[in-house]
């Protein structure tokens, strides 16, 4: 999963980066109203965790200018603002959580484990797929019970394929929310790192799960069929 964080405090934004980072999730950060604008625009993400006081633009108007062409990436407002009135308009602008500062580490990535997982119905914090299952908590995966062992890249291309298993994904979209921007599109990086989990997969399950659509992208399922 790939997120923006949009802090104008650089130190809570590395920290916060940092901390996310070692949870798997693919980070750029941002500590500029005009640069993060610049950003939403040409980049995409699948959270973006939103300081309102920055300087060069307003938050409040990044959000309006994202949900004015983008109505599906999660927003998380992170302020001092503290008044309801605050609370409401972000809410109202389009956001979908907001948490007050001083806030803990632990409170935003469990507002970004429940945002991020609000695109696939489930009753507890595991993302099932047949005999494979992934923990948005402990950011583990798992094949008949047992846990993988996965490098990050594996670990996001695997989370997302099953937050999308309903469909085929094609290599551009898994660059756009499995890598950041630091990533060179004409590399072969998505391959390896796809090949590698196949074969984690194939030889924990018995089968291959993921298949490769020619012309479409990999969908993973439940089943060998």
């Amino acid at each position: 999963m790939r997120l923006l964080i949009v802090e104008d405090e650089k130190t809570i934004c590395q920290n916060i980066a940092k901390s996310l980072i070692k949870e798997g999730y693919e980070v750029d950060t941002s500590n500029d109203g005009e640069d993060a604008c610049y950003l939403i625009e040409v980049e995409k993400y699948d959270l973006i965790v939103l300081d309102l006081n920055l300087p060069g633009m307003d938050g409040m108007d990044i959000l309006k200018k994202l949900r004015s062409f983008d109505n599906t990436t999660k927003v998380l407002i992170l302020s001092a603002r503290s008044q309801i009135q605050d609370k409401v308009d972000g809410l109202d602008a389009g956001a979908n959580d907001f948490l007050q500062k001083p806030f803990h580490l632990e409170e935003l990535k469990a507002r970004i484990r429940s945002l991020t997982r609000r695109n696939f119905i489930q009753n507890d914090t595991r993302l099932v797929c047949g005999q494979m299952s992934f923990d948005t908590k402990s950011r583990k995966a798992f094949a008949k019970d047992e846990a993988l062992n996965l490098t990050r890249k594996e670990t996001g291309i695997f989370e997302y394929l099953l937050l999308n298993q309903d469909r085929p994904i094609s290599q551009e979209e898994l660059i756009e929310h499995v890598w950041d921007s630091s990533v060179d599109l004409m590399s072969n990086s998505i391959r390896v790192h796809i090949s590698s989990l196949r074969k984690k997969l194939r030889q924990a399950l018995g089968y291959d799960p993921i298949k490769n659509k020619i012309g479409v992208g990999y969908q993973i399922g439940a089943s060998e069929k």
